[in-house]
């Protein structure tokens, strides 16, 4: 309990709004919180302050459910520290609707008065989507940030560099400019690019934070001034060598277009596992890329070599760190996919077990990072 106290008044910012959050959601059966009563969803102060003379237990249950995890997070990063461990998070740039954070800064998104969103985020058609993916997530009211020097966005990434050594943010063209979608839009076509002033907001961050152990997610649609703004504030992008295999030679994802300012991977959760996508390529692409990948003669090599030498090509590139997903290490198909882009059903529910790896894992991974000289700290910067 002593514990908790300083912890508590250090987190006061977001965790007494989450709290609230939780428990009237909890007593609402789980309803958004645009469904709330009225007094409770806008927030009248007096209706807050009896809510929580009245619920004082459950609040607190909540709040100490978060110190423990806090308390267990960070052992679990101390002793990962002390293994040489970094732990990479993932940092979407937009935040759910019906989440404690637009519940209690509606100043700072794009709402109406009934607090539903008037635009909603995605991105246009491409290669994951004929018709775009709506997100949904209301869209940051960036004047009412900036009027604060981005307080919201800077307590944010502080609480990430908290937790993580390295934050990728994901969609970060969305710094740049963000498609937007009006809210009665059944899908993201119908959309159209706003500017985002991502400059001043990594300023800001940098100004009270210093260096800025950020990764930038910069896949799709990446116009020069996206990569501007990455390389203004020296952060490392983003390659996948799933997609290298076209006739284009100025194809980033290409392993010898890789810069070394790259975080290359085979595939990320957005895409089909390595063999999963190799399966489902047709015969003529599937022969190219054993081609490209140099793997003996096209018709003698598995589709399980393919993958180790997609392990190989990503391991031995320029790219100052690579990412392999446990499912290509450990050759498992589409059954193992982690996510589908545009889809809300099915996704992140691959699990492993300790069962599941093989007892010559762990050399055989050692032995590939000792041959392509990554046995030392990641470092992206």
């Amino acid at each position: 309990m002593r514990r908790f106290s300083p912890w508590h008044r250090s987190q006061s910012h977001w965790l007494d709004d989450y709290a609230r959050f939780s428990v009237i959601k909890a007593l609402n059966n789980g309803a958004q919180w645009t469904d709330w009563p009225i007094a409770l969803r806008d927030r009248d102060p007096a209706t807050l302050a009896a809510f929580d003379r009245e619920h004082g237990d459950a609040l607190r249950d909540v709040m100490h459910a978060q110190f423990r995890a806090a308390v267990f997070w960070r052992e679990l990063r101390m002793e990962a520290a002390q293994r040489g461990v970094k732990l990479f998070g993932d940092m979407p740039i937009f935040v759910a609707h019906d989440s404690a954070d637009v519940w209690a800064k509606r100043d700072l998104f794009l709402l109406d008065a009934a607090g539903q969103p008037t635009v909603v985020a995605g991105v246009p058609p491409d290669y994951f989507s004929e018709t775009g993916q709506r997100w949904g997530n209301p869209h940051y009211n960036w004047a009412a940030m900036q009027a604060d020097s981005f307080a919201w966005w800077r307590a944010r990434l502080a609480a990430h560099f908290d937790w993580f050594d390295w934050v990728r943010i994901d969609h970060f063209r969305g710094l740049a400019a963000a498609w937007t979608v009006p809210a009665n839009e059944p899908t993201a076509i119908h959309g159209q690019w706003v500017p985002s002033p991502g400059a001043d907001l990594l300023r800001a961050v940098a100004d009270e934070m210093g260096d800025l152990p950020l990764v930038a997610e910069d896949l799709g649609v990446i116009t020069p001034d996206v990569t501007a703004l990455r390389h203004q504030f020296g952060l490392p992008g983003m390659a996948v060598l799933q997609f290298a295999f076209d006739a284009h030679a100025d194809n980033p994802h290409k392993p010898e277009n890789v810069m070394p300012d790259t975080v290359y991977y085979t595939g990320t959760h957005d895409n089909d596992t390595a063999l999963g996508w190799l399966r489902a390529l047709p015969d003529a692409v599937r022969q190219h890329v054993r081609w490209q990948l140099g793997v003996g003669e096209a018709d003698a090599a598995s589709d399980e070599q393919l993958v180790d030498a997609m392990i190989r090509t990503v391991l031995h590139s320029r790219a100052a760190l690579a990412v392999l997903p446990l499912q290509d290490v450990l050759h498992l198909g589409t059954e193992a996919r982690m996510n589908t882009p545009g889809t809300d059903n099915g996704n992140w529910s691959w699990r492993f077990s300790w069962a599941d790896l093989p007892e010559n894992l762990a050399p055989r991974l050692l032995q590939q990072f000792q041959q392509s000289d990554r046995c030392g700290p990641p470092d992206p910067s």
